[in-house]
């Protein structure tokens, strides 16, 4: 779990797309300052990912950023970031994108 994509626990495989999901993740926690698994969160927010999936599906996509950054942030590039990330971390790793993507972005 954590930086592991699901689909990594079910086939015992791991792929570019387990690579891109590792760094979905890695982009979260940068964007949001918090660990990908935090056992003391609340509930609902526990598991990083699906907290902002959660948040994301609200609108409120802007309430996962790292509150160190006190409002002193581009809403727009992190709101951005943010997307790329869970972008990378679908569910579904159908759907996330190749690692050329990435640097089209």
């Amino acid at each position: 779990m954590g930086f592991i994509a699901p689909n990594c626990f079910t086939t015992g495989k791991v792929s570019k797309e387990t690579d891109v999901y590792s760094f979905g993740i890695v982009t979260l926690e940068i964007a949001s300052g918090r660990k990908p698994i935090n056992p003391k969160a609340k509930q609902g927010e526990i598991i990083l990912v699906e907290w902002i999936w959660d948040l994301y599906g609200k609108g409120e996509l802007l309430a996962a950023a790292d509150p160190k950054l006190s409002a002193d942030f581009d809403e727009k590039q992190l709101r951005c970031l943010m997307v790329v990330g869970l972008w990378c971390a679908h569910p579904d790793h159908k759907f996330r994108p190749s690692i050329a993507m990435h640097f089209k972005c």
